[in-house]
C-alpha cells in the first residue's frame, strides 16, 4: 500500500495561511473611530530550523541533552530508560529504583514500558516507584505500549476496546491518571486505520494520554495513519519507535527522514547495543545475567550463536580502536553512533544495574567526537550503510 504525502505537504500549506491574523492595530488606532481602510498586517514567519536539525539544549548541572519529539512541543532527555526485560523480571525491585532514581538525577526525563512486559509487572514496579519517590507528574514523561494485553481475542490487537481498556489496565498499574505517549505496538491488519486513530484521539481527548505514536509500523502505514487523521479532524502519531543500531540501520536511514520531513514524525530508538551484543558481553559465553540466559530467550541465545551473529561480533572489535581513541567504550560509541542519526529524537537504554546505566550515560561525552570523518571511518569498518534504491 502506498499513500502519497504531497495531499499533506498541501494540508500544511493551507494550514499555514489559514493561521494568517487580519491587522485591526492598523486601520483602526485607539480613539480613532476606525473610519480609515483597514491594512492586513504583514506576517512575519518564524525561521525555519536548519535542515534534519533537531534544537536540542543541555540541562543545567546534568549535561543531559534534550531535543524536541519529532517536531512537537514536547521536549524529550535524547537518552531514554527503557524497561524491557528489566523491571519485573531480569532485576530486583530495589535495584530498578537505583537505576530509575539515579536516570531521573542525571536528566532522564523519558521512561517507557509496555502492557506485555512481564505480563504488567514492569507497569506494576515503575509505578510502584514512582509513587514512593513523589517527583512532580510533571518533570518525567512515562510511555507505554498497547496491544498484547492478555490471553482472550478482545485482549490484544489495536480495536477501539482494547486500545480503550488496555490503556486504562495500564495506568492503573502505573498508579497515574495519564500517560504522556501510548504507542500503538505494531500494526493491526484486523483492525481498520480508522478506527485505530480513532480511538487514539478519544484517549487523548479523554485525557488517558497526551499524545500517540506507533512501534513497529511501516513508512506507508505511518502515512496512512497521517492521512486520515487530517482527513477527519482527528489527532495523528507524532512518533514511531524503532529498533536501531549499528547492524540494524535501513529504516531509520532510509525510510523515517522523509515521514520527520514532510509529517514531522520523529523517532524514538531501542536496543542500541543490540541486545547485548555491541557489548562484547558475547564472546562464545553466557554470563549469568546476560539477556540470552533468562527463560523465554532462548530465541536471542540461537541468535547469538548464529554465524550472522559471530561476524557481527568481529566487526564490534574491530571498533575497539576508534573506541579507543575516543577515550570510551564500544557501547559508549555504539549509542552516541544512534544519537547523531537524523530525526532521532531519543535513544532508549535498557541496563540491569546503576553502574551500567552511567556508563550509557557517558555517551553524551562521546557525542561532540563524532564528526563526519569519524562517522565515515565507521561506516567504512561497518561495510553496511544504507543506500537509496532509485
Amino acid at each position: 500500500m502506498q499513500v502519497s504525502i504531497a495531499c499533506t505537504e498541501q494540508n500544511l500549506r493551507s494550514r499555514s495561511s489559514e493561521d494568517c491574523l487580519s491587522g485591526g492595530g492598523h486601520g483602526n488606532p485607539p480613539g480613532g473611530g476606525g473610519s480609515g481602510p483597514k491594512v492586513r498586517a504583514a506576517l512575519v514567519p518564524r525561521p525555519p530550523a536548519p535542515a534534519g536539525a533537531l534544537r536540542e539544549s543541555t540541562g543545567r548541572g546534568t549535561g543531559m541533552k534534550y531535543r524536541n519529539l519529532g517536531k512537537s512541543g514536547l521536549r524529550v532527555s535524547c537518552l531514554g530508560l527503557g524497561t524491557w526485560v528489566t523491571f519485573g523480571s531480569q532485576i530486583s525491585d530495589e535495584t530498578a529504583e537505583d537505576v530509575l532514581t539515579v536516570a531521573y538525577e542525571h536528566g532522564v526525563n523519558l521512561f517507557d514500558t509496555a502492557e506485555v512486559y512481564a505480563a504488567g509487572k514492569a507497569e506494576r514496579t515503575l509505578g510502584n516507584i514512582l509513587k514512593s519517590k513523589g517527583w512532580r507528574r510533571s518533570s518525567y514523561i512515562i510511555t507505554t505500549k498497547i496491544f498484547w494485553g492478555g490471553q482472550a481475542e478482545t485482549e490484544r490487537g489495536l480495536s477501539r476496546k482494547h486500545i480503550i481498556e488496555g490503556l486504562r489496565g495500564s495506568l492503573e498499574r502505573l498508579q497515574l491518571g495519564y500517560v504522556d505517549i501510548v504507542f500503538a505496538s505494531r500494526s493491526d491488519p484486523n483492525s481498520p486505520m480508522e478506527e485505530i486513530v480513532r480511538a487514539m484521539t478519544y484517549v487523548i481527548n479523554q485525557g488517558l494520554a497526551l499524545y500517540w505514536g506507533t512501534s513497529r509500523w511501516g513508512a506507508a502505514e505511518i502515512m496512512e495513519a497521517y492521512s486520515m487523521a487530517r482527513q477527519f479532524n482527528l489527532i495523528p502519531p507524532v512518533c514511531e519507535q524503532v529498533e536501531h543500531h549499528l547492524f540494524q540501520r535501513e529504516k531509520v536511514e532510509m525510510q523515517l527522514p522523509e515521514l520527520y520531513h514532510k509529517i514531522g514524525v520523529g523517532s524514538v530508538t531501542w536496543s542500541p547495543l543490540a541486545c547485548g551484543l555491541i557489548t562484547s558481553k558475547y564472546d562464545g559465553r553466557d554470563p549469568d545475567m546476560c539477556r540470552a540466559t533468562i527463560k523465554g530467550y532462548q530465541w536471542l541465545k540461537d541468535k547469538v550463536q548464529s554465524e550472522d551473529d559471530k561476524k557481527q561480533q568481529a566487526k564490534v572489535m574491530d571498533l575497539l580502536p576508534t573506541a579507543q581513541q575516543l577515550g570510551c567504550t564500544v557501547a559508549q560509541l555504539a549509542i552516541a553512533w544512534c544519537l547523531r542519526s537524523e530525526g532521532v529524537s531519543s535513544v532508549l537504554l535498557g541496563v540491569s544495574s546503576a553502574e551500567q546505566l552511567m556508563e550509557h550515560l557517558g555517551a553524551l561525552e562521546v557525542l561532540s567526537q563524532l564528526t563526519p570523518q569519524t562517522m565515515m571511518e565507521i561506516d567504512g569498518l561497518l561495510g553496511n550503510k544504507s543506500h537509496s534504491k532509485k
